[in-house]
């Protein structure tokens, strides 16, 4: 009866369009509205280390059982197969479980050296495959995996190394900004010339129902590709091929919001970052090359596990704001907005009627960000494509919880691969559709520019 309630619980997350009603949601009420309630009625008051791994209110006895296996799963380390529990690490890999990477259910960190650690390096060569989305590197696939398995060989190494690039603002003051560079070592087969990487630093975990839950609709209002109303802001939406669905949907998740589902997301992770595989992609990431192990033990990741850990991302509740009434977290507040941050980062937004779920339901939510691809410019530009994506284009990340990753993660590092040590380097790196902003926020006085940051912090 478990796997069967379990499976039905599969189905339904695995399509969000069966949750979502056809009703458009109602206006806000601004009636006993708490700035605290990052997550509507899915936010939990938490500062401690643990705030992002909570559980939502509101889950029924059952839903709780199933919360707390997903939670076990991903703290489970994989082995080598075969073997009794966790069976089917690898043969390459980029990690062991899902927490490795994904500390207190947050995000990674960057490195230095060749020091293997909670990053990755997605690889392509030029062109897109039969669904528009990149085309894999022959013998490599669309990662590079830097451990195996013993008697294996690991693709590669990837050695980071950082520059400091001195930036002054206008009224004198110095930041010194750090400028990674990526260079693959000892790669097993030689590599194309045309290869192209992009490194990614693991996200948070929290929140990820909530962001499910908008309306697609919603998001695709919030898209102005041809820039409109002239504020040089012009983001568009990414449409990917979902394994689960079988068909093209809108990109919620990842870096350059490739990945349309939650349960597609962590079952591509436990493909790539594991070698585990599932019934979502049931080959092995080293499949037609020389590592692979040739057992016949695929899938090696049960459904009601990987349904499990799908749950349990769905329901991981948001860390309430702080600070709300401190004068210079107002005016820090007032300022993202005068400078037009919230021209991509939408501080509110408002989730769809979910027919099983009324804690994500109806939700007056504050993610910022509108899960719209937008151009940030050469500097942080990765050159490369993932289908609609173009090499310059990022999705705009959430900044609910930015405060306390410091707190819950030990490191305070940001952006997609973590060059940026604090959130004014964050913001300095911005460039393209954010160019305008940017300069605005070096053009105010030393004390405002901390009032912003406070802001952010507060998040």
């Amino acid at each position: 009866m478990l796997i069967r309630k379990t499976y039905i619980i599969a189905a339904l997350l695995a399509c969000p369009s069966l949750l979502m009603m056809c009703t458009k949601p109602s206006a806000f009420s601004d009636d006993a509205y708490d700035p605290r309630l990052s997550g509507g009625a899915a936010t939990v008051f938490d500062e401690t280390s643990k705030a992002f791994g909570n559980m939502v209110d509101g889950l029924s006895e059952y839903d709780q059982h199933i919360h707390g296996l997903g939670d076990k799963s991903v703290d489970q380390t994989f082995v080598t197969a075969p073997a009794i529990i966790n069976s089917g690490l690898g043969p390459i890999f980029n990690n062991v479980s899902c927490t490795s990477c994904h500390h207190n259910d947050g995000k990674g960190s960057p490195t230095t050296g060749t020091v293997t650690s909670s990053m990755l390096m997605r690889l392509s060569i030029p062109g897109t495959d039969e669904h528009g989305g990149p085309v894999a590197v022959p013998g490599y696939g669309l990662q590079l995996q830097d451990l195996a398995t013993f008697g294996k060989v690991a693709e590669a190494s990837v050695n980071i190394t950082y520059t400091e690039q001195v930036f002054t603002y206008p009224d004198g003051n110095v930041v010194s900004l750090r400028k990674p560079t990526y260079r693959i070592i000892n790669p097993y087969l030689p590599l194309p010339s045309n290869l192209m990487t992009s490194v990614r630093m693991a996200p948070p975990f929290f929140g990820l129902g909530l962001l499910q839950g908008i309306p697609e609709s919603t998001i695709l209002s919030f898209a102005d590709e041809n820039d409109a109303d002239d504020d040089g802001i012009s983001g568009r939406a990414n449409y990917v091929f979902d394994a689960v669905n079988k068909t093209m949907m809108l990109g919620r998740f990842g870096m350059k919001a490739n990945t349309a589902t939650i349960l597609t997301q962590a079952a591509a992770a436990y493909q790539q970052d594991m070698g585990v595989t599932s019934s979502v992609f049931p080959q092995e990431s080293a499949f037609g090359q020389s590592q692979l192990d040739n057992l016949k033990d695929d899938p090696e990741l049960p459904d009601t596990l990987l349904n499990a850990v799908n749950f349990y991302l769905l329901t991981l509740a948001v860390p309430a704001r702080r600070s709300t009434t401190d004068p210079q977290v107002m005016a820090g507040e007032k300022l993202f907005t005068q400078l037009n941050c919230v021209g991509c980062h939408k501080p509110t937004i408002q989730t769809g009627v979910d027919v099983r779920y009324p804690m994500l339901s109806h939700q007056r939510i504050h993610p910022y960000t509108d899960l719209l691809l937008h151009d940030m410019g050469e500097a942080l530009a990765d050159g490369r494509p993932d289908y609609k994506a173009t090499g310059n284009e990022w999705k705009t990340p959430a900044l609910w919880g930015v405060g306390l990753f410091e707190k819950t993660n030990g490191t305070p590092f940001y952006l997609h691969d973590g060059r940026a040590r604090t959130l004014e380097e964050a913001v300095l790196w911005h460039g393209g559709e954010a160019e305008r902003s940017k300069q605005q926020f070096t053009s105010l006085t030393k004390e405002e520019r901390g009032y912003l940051v406070r802001f952010l912090k507060s998040l």
